[in-house]
């Protein structure tokens, strides 16, 4: 589909909860794009947020998701439902050239995930994984670092990533292995995975085990997961539904110091980077390190959630300039690798290689 730079981009919604609104509000307040039609199986759910923050009386609400990609003009559309009709949705759109945001996890399986990421090239559409995370200034600003060879050659990184959920969390369809796909693992450890691969790169090897500690479900309610790329590179993760206080932490420790990101806002936490430096011997090189504790810096960020706004701007200037976006289809892909073979890891108690899951 082809996207001349001054049209306004028309999108549509499927899903119209409270991510679906996340995204319509961000659209609202970019002059860019307008929000044409929007769909949700509770139809006075879509017509609220066509009014809320969509084109008046020119968008259209429907029920069925069909109806809106079949009839209306889109050039972008954002897929909000729960995990198991990711893909049937975000398959329909981009068999039209229709490009897609596709909430995060990209699909319940790598097998989903490569169908879409195949669809997309065939069509000549592009596919863009929900990824936030990587547009919290903190991350961003991390990652920038690292590229630059702030703390040096990258040792390992850590991530805790947890919430308590919520009375009736056991009820909730994220609770419902066959709607999902799976539990925390798929849930939040999703993002860690990508973030882990967007600071390290590939990875080779994957070892972990998932427990259901607290909630009555069928799926995990804890994670535990160690990844290993092939130049020895380590990154280890827990994501847990029984942390009962929301917690993010992510680490990245180099040779010559390190990167801690703490809090995400809201109930996260204000959003933190410490960069921690070592020092170096005085008229030595850069590899002349004193003992002790490095010198800090402490950068807060303590504003609105701008995840969501720099993440569509990503998405809409990679429809513009016919480029793979930023937390691509296929980085969805990859990151759905990973977490089958920690889902693998903990079935079968041993080291999974990632090339195991043949996707």
């Amino acid at each position: 589909m082809t996207i001349i730079n001054n049209d306004i981009l028309k999108v549509g919604i499927i899903g119209c909860g409270l991510i679906g609104n996340k995204r319509a509000a961000v659209i609202k307040n970019d002059p860019a794009s307008v929000l044409r039609a929007a769909s949700d199986v509770n139809v006075i759910n879509a017509a609220g947020l066509l009014q809320q923050f969509g084109a008046g009386a020119g968008g259209r609400a429907c029920q069925d998701w069909r109806d809106m990609l079949s009839e209306e003009k889109l050039d972008a559309v954002i897929v909000a439902t729960p995990n198991k009709y990711l893909k049937k949705i975000s398959l329909w759109a981009l068999q039209r050239g229709i490009n897609v945001l596709c909430e995060k996890p990209l699909g319940r399986n790598p097998w989903e995930s490569e169908r879409l990421v195949k669809v997309a090239r065939e069509n000549g559409a592009i596919l863009k994984t929900g990824f936030n995370h990587r547009h919290h200034p903190a991350i961003f600003e991390a990652h920038d670092l690292v590229s630059k060879g702030a703390i040096g050659q990258i040792y390992y990184a850590r991530c805790i990533y947890g919430h308590g959920g919520r009375p009736g969390y056991e009820k909730e369809w994220r609770a419902s292995k066959e709607i999902c796909g799976g539990g925390e693992l798929l849930d939040q450890g999703v993002h860690v995975v990508d973030l882990f691969r967007w600071f390290l790169g590939d990875f080779e090897e994957a070892m972990g085990y998932t427990q259901t500690c607290y909630w009555p479900v069928e799926v995990e309610d804890n994670a535990f997961a160690i990844f290993r790329t092939s130049d020895g590179q380590t990154a280890m993760m827990h994501t847990s539904w029984t942390q009962w206080k929301n917690r993010f932490t992510f680490e990245i420790f180099g040779e010559a110091g390190y990167l801690i990101i703490e809090g995400l806002g809201g109930s996260y936490g204000v959003e933190k980077l410490i960069i921690g430096k070592r020092p170096v011997k005085k008229g030595g090189n850069k590899n002349q390190y004193l003992g002790g504790a490095p010198e800090e810096e402490t950068i807060i960020f303590d504003g609105p959630d701008v995840s969501w706004e720099m993440e569509w701007q990503e998405f809409t200037a990679a429809i513009r300039e016919g480029r793979e976006p930023l937390g691509s289809g296929c980085d969805g892909l990859e990151a759905n690798r990973m977490l089958a073979a920690v889902y693998l890891s903990a079935k079968e108690n041993r080291p999974v290689k990632i090339s195991e899951v043949d996707s």
